[in-house]
């Protein structure tokens, strides 16, 4: 593949991401407190998240295992690998949601948007990178290391607290409080989206960027329909909160 026909794929890609977006404006995915019939087979929810979450770990650690990539490169494959071994591994098993389950054509759709999302990155980062060793001296990686870490933070925080807010033999939702839970309904996703800001910004590609497009096209729509779901069954949830972030939205 040549350069030209990857950065092809990505403006395609991004096109795809938009209608997507504009698309999940008027349906909503029915996985979580979403949940309804109608959407075929289902399986565990815990073993969905694995499945479908795996891909974007196991294609960057094999273009990064295969190629030479140089250390501003490597970086980049390390924080999205951590990114989606947290995501993969650990977070399953750490959500308390026994018996639920989700679409298996939630879980299909996932794996093709992690596949093409980590492929278009796996393969620049192994095959057209050309970072040297003054890439970690530019602002722009001081600005989005900033951001990645922390959005990381952000997100890794607010998932603790939600997924605390349930007792280990509980399944049922309660009004989240505490931390930007204050400003926002979704400070979860609100730390993902400024994590991935934070690694377009330092990879400074369009394989990045097309990531970072799909990232909002399916988290911005997301955390609008939590905010409307929590509004309609809780009479008593805050009337200041905004969705996704702070004073703004």
């Amino acid at each position: 593949m040549t350069p030209a026909t990857l950065y092809t794929i990505c403006w395609i890609w991004m096109a795809v991401g938009i209608a997507t977006f504009l698309l999940l404006q008027f349906v909503t995915a029915p996985y979580g407190r979403h949940a309804k019939s109608g959407w075929g087979p289902q399986i565990s929810n815990k073993a969905g998240w694995i499945i479908m979450e795996a891909p974007s770990f196991l294609v960057i650690l094999y273009f990064f295992l295969t190629s030479d990539q140089s250390t501003f490169a490597s970086m980049l494959s390390i924080l999205w690998l951590l990114h989606y071994f947290n995501r993969t591994f650990i977070f399953p098993f750490r959500i308390r949601t026994k018996g639920k389950q989700m679409p298996v054509i939630i879980v299909a759709s996932a794996i093709f948007f992690n596949l093409i999302n980590a492929g278009l990155n796996g393969y620049f980062l192994a095959h057209f990178e050309s970072y040297s060793n003054s890439s970690f001296t530019e602002w722009t990686f001081f600005l989005g290391i900033l951001l990645f870490l922390g959005g990381f933070i952000i997100n890794q925080i607010s998932d603790h607290k939600l997924i605390h807010l349930r007792k280990p033999s509980e399944t049922g939702y309660k009004i989240p409080k505490g931390f930007l839970f204050k400003y926002i309904s979704c400070p979860n996703l609100f730390g993902e989206l400024i994590q991935w800001s934070g690694f377009a910004m330092m990879a400074w590609n369009l394989p990045a960027l097309t990531f970072l497009v799909w990232t909002c096209a399916n988290l911005i729509p997301r955390a609008t329909k939590h905010h409307s779901w929590y509004k309609s069954h809780f009479s008593e949830y805050p009337t200041n909160r905004k969705a996704l972030i702070p004073w703004l939205f």
